[in-house]
């Protein structure tokens, strides 16, 4: 019971921290107060920059300093660059349902493959929270661009591969992250290089770049992969859709978003699903 609690409480946490990075990307990329590439490097940087005093300050993880893979690495690169680009292109509604849609096809697709065979419950609880995320982000869609729907589509097969692998790592989660972002540094640079006619940087885009790699990101990301180790390849899908309706309710409070009935409806739905696909 105690390694569920310790599951539990490592998933809320890092679920909070994803939302709360939904929030800063789209007050950093919406009012293109920084440009993309930019934005993904300076995340990264931070993030890499954080976690290394992280693992310095933990005996365990400085055995393993540069652990991580630069598979892990070029996984979590892709996501992040991909995610800043389809945002400028798509809504955040659009985003989110197509997001969250291909992580789940990512990695439960993948826990079929390798055998997991999720209980009737689990199914149901999928399908609930899918139609809850649908309904809170269906009624504000219009035809998306196909380029940018397209980035985010592999956003999502990136971060779902990023989250599989991060299942099956043994070293300390602050070494494996530190180590990824670290990687990741390297692959941000280049495409900076690339899009260098197209740098713009304001003093709010860089701070809110900051935030998003050294708390929202880093920090976050270190949890996840801490409780990783605590769920099946398809509960990690499933409950991730709690963080469309957390960012909903985090833009209402920050960005003064109306809370409306369809609002509270779906995220009921989306917790009710993924509360019934957890249940034991």
């Amino acid at each position: 019971m105690e390694g569920a609690t310790r599951t539990a409480t490592l998933t809320a946490l890092a679920l909070t921290g994803f939302a709360a990075n939904s929030l800063l990307c789209r007050l950093a990329l919406g009012p293109r107060a920084i440009d993309a590439s930019t934005f993904t490097l300076v995340r990264l940087a931070a993030g890499a920059l954080v976690l290394a005093v992280l693992v310095r300050a933990d005996p365990v993880a400085r055995r393993t300093p540069f652990a991580g893979s630069w598979v892990s690495a070029a996984a979590l690169f892709a996501y992040a660059i991909l995610f800043s680009f389809a945002y400028l292109r798509i809504g955040a509604a659009v985003g989110a349902l197509v997001l969250f849609g291909a992580v789940q096809a990512t990695m439960i697709g993948w826990g079929l493959y390798r055998g997991e065979r999720p209980r009737i419950t689990e199914w149901v609880g999928l399908a609930l929270a899918a139609g809850g995320l649908v309904a809170l982000t269906l009624p504000g869609l219009q035809a998306p661009d196909a380029l940018g729907a397209a980035l985010m589509v592999g956003a999502g097969v990136a971060w779902g591969i990023y989250s599989l692998r991060g299942r099956k790592s043994a070293a300390p989660p602050v070494a494996v992250t530190a180590g990824n972002f670290l990687r990741a540094v390297p692959f941000a640079v280049g495409v900076m290089v690339v899009e260098l006619g197209a740098v713009h940087v304001s003093a709010r885009g860089l701070m809110l770049a900051v935030a998003s790699g050294a708390l929202a990101s880093g920090l976050a990301y270190t949890l996840w992969y801490a409780a990783l180790r605590g769920l099946s390849a398809s509960r990690a899908a499933v409950v991730q859709l709690m963080v469309p309706p957390l960012a909903a309710v985090g833009a209402m409070l920050v960005l003064d978003e109306p809370l409306t009935l369809r609002l509270i409806g779906a995220g009921a739905a989306i917790l009710s699903g993924v509360l019934l696909a957890l249940r034991r």
